[in-house]
């Protein structure tokens, strides 16, 4: 099967931004990775993601649009136009030369046990703007069909690690708003979102500082753990259960911020709380396994959390903890890369989600396509 060029778009629960990738692929074996590019959101962008996201916890129809919702889904759409335009134009790619757009858009709402998960973003009106194929709507068959809807990307780890030909078994870590771990040993793929990931870092920095996040973990470096916080939130039936499973971004914020009396702790203090959470669940993750993995491979932006690293590297000793940047990876373009390589394997027909990735009873396809005319 023929290579195709294709470009891919995230943007994560997070909330910094939208990263954009350039990947050859046939849906099963990657060509090349090529050039990747990043669109800031600005504050008042993030603003209204925040409060589309607060909307939607009311939701009941995932095609309902009310007022936030339509503005942050407008917002989402030209925002990610821009990014596309101004990465053909900096790397001088012709909108002809790509054969398909994966446009995973802004999750919301992420309810598989109500099968109701909401992207931000109209594929149709994207396809216009560049004149080129999306695919979008990534999780939506899964979920209507009983599965988790996340995580998408096992599929494509799979084929990163044949590329490198690493040792295996090995995880794969993605730490954005949540965190999400794959196992892969040959074949066999298992995978599950293992909690909390920069989200309540981040929402907390920001309520109390007005940064977007804990640049470079430094608060959370200088503040104090409250172990007993910690060992509480383990003990939520979540961390426990086996996968598959997923998450919504602000799944635990509530119960969370209860657990640990986050809000009448120093900042500093806070912070650390918070990352050691993540750190843990992930560790709580790893122990559900098939099998020790060699090495877990980090990626996402929790990785530029250097508390974070120090933290899981703790936690998993003695598994080994890399990061994608160390191993020739992106860590900050890992997903969007993904569906680049997510929107080919739609075009094909070929399965994204499986039954020890999201619990659906059979591997499926998925995606919906958009053409630009």
């Amino acid at each position: 099967m023929a290579m195709r060029v294709a470009i891919g778009l995230m943007s994560g629960t997070s909330l910094d931004g939208v990263d954009v990738a350039l990947v050859e692929t046939d849906g099963e074996t990657i060509g090349r990775l090529g050039p990747t590019g990043y669109r800031a959101y600005g504050d008042s962008e993030r603003a209204a993601l925040r409060r589309a996201i607060a909307a939607a916890a009311d939701l009941s129809d995932r095609k309902a649009r009310p007022a936030f919702l339509a503005e942050a889904e407008a917002l989402v759409t030209a925002a990610h136009a821009e990014a596309v335009a101004a990465f053909l134009h900096a790397n001088g790619i012709a909108a002809a030369d790509v054969a398909v757009v994966g446009f995973h858009g802004q999750t919301v709402l992420h309810r598989p046990e109500r099968r109701l998960t909401v992207q931000l973003g109209d594929g149709a009106a994207l396809a216009r703007k560049l004149g080129m194929a999306v695919v979008c709507d990534f999780r939506a068959a899964d979920v209507a069909a009983g599965g988790e809807g996340a995580p998408l990307v096992p599929v494509f780890h799979r084929a990163l690690l044949r590329l490198r030909g690493s040792r295996q078994p090995v995880g794969v870590l993605n730490i954005g708003g949540v965190a999400n771990l794959t196992f892969i040993d040959g074949d066999e793929l298992v995978a599950f979102d293992t909690g909390p990931g920069n989200a309540l870092i981040d929402d907390f920095v920001q309520l109390r500082t007005g940064a977007a996040h804990d640049a470079d973990g430094r608060l959370a470096a200088t503040g104090t753990v409250d172990a007993a916080a910690v060992a509480r939130v383990l003990a939520h039936r979540y961390f426990a259960k086996r996968p598959p499973k997923s998450l919504d971004r602000n799944e635990f914020a509530q119960w969370i911020g209860a657990q640990t009396g986050v809000a009448n702790m120093r900042v500093e203090d806070g912070a650390a709380t918070l990352t050691a959470i993540t750190a843990a669940t992930v560790a709580a993750g790893c122990a559900l396994l098939p099998r020790v993995p060699a090495e877990v491979v980090a990626a996402g932006g929790g990785t530029r959390n250097q508390t974070l690293l120090r933290m899981l590297a703790e936690k998993l000793a003695p598994i080994a903890l890399i990061t994608a940047d160390a191993i020739g990876w992106s860590a900050d373009a890992l997903e969007a890369q993904a569906f680049a390589y997510l929107a080919v394997r739609s075009l094909r027909g070929l399965p994204l989600t499986f039954p020890r990735t999201t619990g659906v009873a059979a591997p499926m396809t998925g995606g919906v396509l958009a053409r630009p005319g």
